[in-house]
């Protein structure tokens, strides 16, 4: 998986019926790249601001998990391999791909720390879903959140 792939719903006519028409693109280089790409899938399918049609709650939701997801992929799966972000009747999609096959954890930390290690259970907490699947050369982690 080394393309990303971002599908508003609406197909290529726009109509609003998918079609199987989606934009095929580099995978992002960092997590402010996939947050705009996200904000940009979202208000093409919602029209207008996106937050305004969605709710403010819901984008900012949807933009948290999508930083999340990547930057756990650079710091910590040796690096993002694959990146897809559509819209579905369950809600947003969202896949990252890395290159560790180690799966998402949550570490205790030491007394006293309070920076980092609160990304993961923030994921688990805001999706509908979460799956982790090991790809062989690392893992896909799925998210579904809900965009209502």
């Amino acid at each position: 998986m080394n393309a990303q792939r971002v599908d508003d719903g609406k197909g290529a006519s726009g109509g609003g019926a998918p079609d199987g028409a989606e934009l095929r693109a580099p995978v992002p280089v960092s997590a402010a790249a996939a947050r705009l790409q996200v904000a940009e899938m979202l208000h093409r399918r919602f029209g207008g601001s996106a937050g305004t049609a969605l709710g403010d709650g819901v984008l900012a939701d949807a933009l948290l998990v999508t930083s999340e997801l990547v930057t756990n992929a650079f710091r910590h799966g040796g690096g993002l391999t694959g990146f897809i972000a559509e819209c579905g009747p369950d809600g947003l999609r969202l896949v990252v791909a890395d290159a560790s096959s180690d799966p998402p954890a949550t570490t205790p930390r030491p007394a006293g720390q309070f920076i980092g290690g609160y990304g993961w259970p923030l994921v688990c907490r805001l999706a509908k879903s979460v799956a982790v699947t090991p790809t062989g050369t690392g893992k896909r982690v799925e998210a579904i959140l809900p965009l209502e």
